[in-house]
This record gives C-alpha cells, structure tokens and sequence, in this order.
C-alpha cells in the first residue's frame, strides 16, 4: 500500500519513531541528568533549571506520599499554564498515580462529575478556581485539596505586586487552612522521607483525559504510560526544528 500521507510530511520528519521502554518521568529524570542547568521553564522572566525542577518534582512526589497517595490512586490538577504543572504532573507519574487533568473552565456541576467518575483523592487547585471545588468537595470522594496561585513563582517584584492588583481587580481569593487543605507552598518547605521507588509498567495507566462532553457527560480516556510516551514523541519528532536539550 502507498503511504501517500508521507508526500505531506515536512523534510526532517522519520517515517517510523523508535519509542523508548520508559515512563515520561523516568525520561525527564534524563534530561535532568543530562542538561541540569538548562532552562526547563520560562515563566513571567523567571527561569527554572531542569535540575531545579526535577528537585521540585521530587519534593511534591514526597508530599503526595505523605499525603497517602500510593500507586494507581488518582490525582487530579485543575490549574493554567503555570510552572507548577508539570512539578505536579511529573511527580505523580513518580508515585505510578494517576493524573486527571481537569478543564479550569469547570463549573461545580462538571467538576463535581470528574471527580467522582475519576474517584480522585486528592487535587491540586489553583487559588482563584478552589471556591467552585468547594461548593462540591463534600459531594465527592476528595482527602486532600492542595491549592495553589499564579504569585507562587513569579519572579520577585511581580511576586509582591500581584496580591495588590488581584485585589485592585476583585479577583483576590483568600482560602482558609483547615483539615485537608493543604498550601502548595508549604508542602515544598516542609522535610520528607524519600518515598520508595515503584515499577512502572508502559502498559499501566498514566491519565485519565476527560473528553469535551459535547455528546453528553464528558467521559475519560484512558491513557497508557506508553500512549503518553508516543504523543511527546511524535511532537518532538513532528516539530523539526527542535533538538536534545
């Protein structure tokens, strides 16, 4: 059969990828290893090292597992484009959790739902969206709620400024501690115990991605650590100005 798609393919672009046998944690930890001071993210001005963020990821892991989060529970993230997505993100694949990411755009309704289909036990929140989980948080199967804010890595003067002008604008959202309520900073200072290592199968699942819900509920897909692996592949390899590190 002629692959007549390849005709469409941009110069540089491999006809067949060799996918590697491990999980995307496992390939960051890598990178971390290999390229430690360069920049992993950029955010407002402010850069973060893969070595710094690796350091960051192993810290929340450590947390989660303070927290009771053992392999296969699930977790969920309902935060932006912050640099605290992927800190959250990498450290529950190291725990072989399950990460459920969440649309911000959710009203209490829809997160109610996700919540509960998922059977998430703990989440990480963003400050400004955590009144809408706490309309519904009794309704559903949550422990712990880890809340978070855009001030939390701005870079110094932004990071003194932003409260000022979240107030100026109304969009200031004060949350009270209380039993199960966690502040993602606090949990970053705080002393651990290393949490023990746990095998990873690429045939485990990594995500539970909720669809659209434009027919309906909006329904989870189920990820495999392998499925997640081939997707960062295949961009990497589709975009073809980019190269290691």
């Amino acid at each position: 059969m002629e692959k007549i798609w390849l005709k469409h393919y941009e110069k540089g672009v491999p006809e067949k990828i060799d996918y590697p046998d491990k999980p995307l944690n496992q390939l960051f930890e890598e990178a971390a290893r290999d390229y430690p001071d360069t920049p992993a993210v950029i955010f407002m001005g402010k850069k973060i090292s893969f070595k710094e963020l690796q350091k960051a990821i192993d810290q929340f892991a450590a947390a989660l597992y303070a927290l009771g989060i053992r392999q296969g529970d699930r977790v969920a993230i309902i935060l932006p484009n912050l640099p605290q997505y992927p800190m959250v993100h990498y450290a529950i694949m190291k725990l072989g959790a399950i990460i459920v990411p969440t649309n911000p755009l959710y009203v209490e309704r829809e997160l109610e739902h996700q919540m509960n289909d998922s059977g998430a036990k703990a989440v990480v929140v963003l400050d400004l969206i955590y009144p809408r989980l706490k309309a519904i948080k009794d309704k559903t199967s949550l422990e712990n709620v880890i809340v978070t804010g855009v001030k939390d890595y701005l870079p110094g003067l932004l990071k003194l400024l932003y409260p000022i002008k979240a107030k100026k604008e109304g969009s200031f959202v004060k949350v009270e501690k209380a039993p199960g309520i966690h502040f993602f900073q606090d949990l970053m200072k705080a002393s651990y115990s290393k949490p023990p290592e746990v095998t990873v199968k690429m045939d485990d699942i990594g995500m539970l991605l909720y669809t659209g819900g434009t027919t309906g509920v909006s329904k989870g897909a189920v990820l495999l650590h392998k499925n997640l692996v081939a997707n960062a592949y295949q961009v990497r390899y589709w975009i073809t100005d980019t190269h290691e590190g």
